[in-house]
């Protein structure tokens, strides 16, 4: 595995403490990456397409698998997908935090997830996000 700290960086060369990889050929992720990414950045995380060749190594998951959802890794090497991701995600930003507490209520994690999925797999992507995420 690619060491995150030494092999990825931030667009300004800076390490972040973590990295929301999204399916750029999506334009619906594409946008919400946009959207989020000033907030991220605030808070020492960073955004990166997962089409980038040193994802896929830095990641460990074969691409069809990679391009279903979102992925969230910590430079600890913790990683999230889907819906695990966005609470993940939520717990590095106070004000997300709602949805972190959200997801300890019983059983709203497996609504959370099925939710995501519902979402994944209703986006139309130029590329073979459509394909991918039709596959359950």
């Amino acid at each position: 595995m690619i060491s995150l700290v030494s092999e990825y960086t931030d667009g300004k060369g800076r390490h972040a403490k973590g990295w929301l990889f999204f399916d750029a050929e999506c334009v619906f992720c594409t946008r919400i990456a946009r959207w989020i990414a000033p907030t991220l950045e605030k808070h020492g995380l960073a955004v990166a397409p997962l089409q980038d060749p040193r994802v896929i190594a830095l990641l460990g998951i074969p691409r069809e698998e990679m391009l279903r959802e979102i992925r969230f890794l910590l430079s600890d090497g913790s990683q999230y997908g889907g819906a695990d991701a966005a609470v993940a995600l939520a717990k590095q930003i106070w004000w997300w935090r709602p949805l972190v507490w959200l997801s300890r209520v019983p059983g709203m994690m497996n609504v959370m997830r099925k939710t995501y999925s519902w979402i994944a797999a209703q986006r139309s992507c130029a590329g073979e996000c459509a394909k991918v995420g039709a596959v359950k």
